[in-house]
């Protein structure tokens, strides 16, 4: 499906980009920009990251499935991936904002041209002040940082070193006076340090969905979905709760087994039954809970 370039007039930018400190003298735009009443999210980090951070991203995102909650985003490899990657999953819509054009020949990074059409089929967007056909440079990537603070009503932080472009990002949520939120993480890990460091300035530090959704000033009431999946755990079998009671961390497969106190291979056609039901997820031979 095709998707043609628009262009916004200054008067009818989102919002929040109206107000910002220099702002675009225009945008140019594909697909279905984001709805007014609509509560964003920009989601930032490292391009190298950890498995932590995937699934970070995956159950924080995940959480907010069924609320009026949209994920801004930069297309580029790593966490931004993976965040409009998650955002599809759960039915959210998402918004890319690319150092580059927004034309197909030169969205950046290349190898992200099949996820932007993904964005767009899902009916979300692409968003850039840059001309259509702009070659990303290595400027243009820290001017695109402050569309993406500047649209979003918060921006959260997964991971980032400690001289990441990621904190461009941040810096400006902070200066636009939105919501700078950081997941902590290991303080070992060099990507962690850049979190950390604002953690230490005063963000708000997020470990679930709700942390999120608070900050968006959304109450984290029981949704449809939520209620459901209540119901569904209720008439879980004794060894699925043992699993789900064990999983308040992830764990190796190995651990669960034990957990189950079952045959290995009946343990493992257990976890097998939990993935298809959606209450389970495993990535490198570690589970946790969706």
């Amino acid at each position: 499906m095709h998707f043609p370039i628009s262009t916004l007039s200054r008067d009818a930018f989102p919002p929040l980009v109206r107000h910002i400190p220099q702002p675009p003298a225009q945008l140019n735009y594909r697909g279905v920009l984001p709805d007014t009443e609509m509560k964003l999210l920009a989601v930032v980090g490292a391009r190298k990251y950890s498995t932590y951070g995937k699934q970070v991203v995956a159950h924080l995102l995940g959480g907010l499935r069924g609320y009026n909650v949209g994920i801004v985003s930069g297309l580029a490899l790593g966490i931004d991936s993976l965040a409009h990657e998650a955002a599809m999953a759960n039915n959210l819509y998402t918004l890319a904002i690319p150092g580059s054009g927004i034309d197909d020949a030169v969205i950046y990074p290349a190898r992200h041209k099949g996820l932007a059409q993904r964005i767009l089929e899902s009916g979300g967007g692409l968003l850039s002040e840059f001309d259509p056909t702009f070659t990303a440079t290595k400027w243009s990537f820290a001017q695109r940082n402050r569309i993406m603070a500047g649209i979003a009503h918060a921006t959260l932080i997964v991971e980032a070193t400690e001289k990441s472009g990621t904190l461009i990002t941040a810096r400006l949520a902070v200066d636009y006076n939105r919501e700078l939120l950081v997941v902590p993480g290991n303080i070992f890990s060099q990507n962690c340090a850049g979190p950390h460091q604002f953690l230490k300035l005063g963000a708000t530090p997020v470990t679930t969905a709700k942390d999120i959704l608070h900050a968006l000033h959304i109450d984290p009431e029981v949704t449809q979905s939520t209620e459901a999946l209540f119901i569904e755990t209720e008439s879980l079998s004794n060894p699925e709760k043992q699993v789900l009671s064990t999983l308040h961390e992830p764990c190796d497969t190995d651990t669960l087994i034990r957990a189950t106190k079952l045959p290995a291979h009946e343990a493992n056609a257990l976890l097998m039954q939990m993935e298809m039901k959606g209450l389970i997820a495993c990535e490198h031979n570690t589970y946790r809970r969706k």
